[in-house]
């Protein structure tokens, strides 16, 4: 199976990031993670994002916040499908990073999910993966599954 890179732009993006780990334990899927920084250290984010598909990488995660140009900056120097997480951070809750990260140029596209959405990005790599891998397609819809039977469930049990 390929594996998934997380790439975070900053330590303090680990407690979001933290949930897309979570979510690729619980299904299976090996991951890597990474601090590099579009600014910081543009030249060691190129330079794995370049080598990513030879490393065995399938989907590429990346999370940042303010600017949020890190997914941008991945996603131009590969063309594995790089997924990014805008962090809710700084005086705009996390709007400047969600417009950062999805407004990309054609030809350079980056998938976003939600601010702070990472168990979404896990499961929207896992998905990607899914495609050539039978075993995980199943597994992530016996997940569905069981979240709808939860949700039938406290429905069921729901008094006001």
């Amino acid at each position: 199976m390929k594996k998934v890179g997380i790439v975070m732009g900053s330590a303090s993006d680990l407690p979001v990031v933290g949930k897309a780990a979570d979510r690729l334990r619980e299904l299976g899927i090996p991951f890597e993670s990474h601090i590099l920084s579009a600014h910081r250290t543009p030249l060691e984010a190129a330079e794995f994002a370049r080598g990513a598909r030879e490393a065995g990488f399938g989907v590429l995660i990346a999370a940042a916040g303010m600017a949020a140009h890190l997914a941008g900056a991945l996603a131009a120097q590969t063309t594995l499908p790089v997924i990014g997480i805008p962090c809710g951070s700084g005086k705009l809750g996390g709007i400047d990073a969600l417009l950062s990260t999805v407004m990309m140029p054609s030809g350079i596209p980056v998938a976003t999910v939600a601010i702070d959405g990472a168990a979404n990005a896990a499961f929207l790599a896992a998905e990607i993966l899914a495609v050539e891998d039978a075993e995980l397609a199943e597994k992530l819809r016996r997940m569905r599954e069981d979240a709808a039977a939860d949700v039938l469930k406290k429905d069921a049990e729901l008094e006001l």
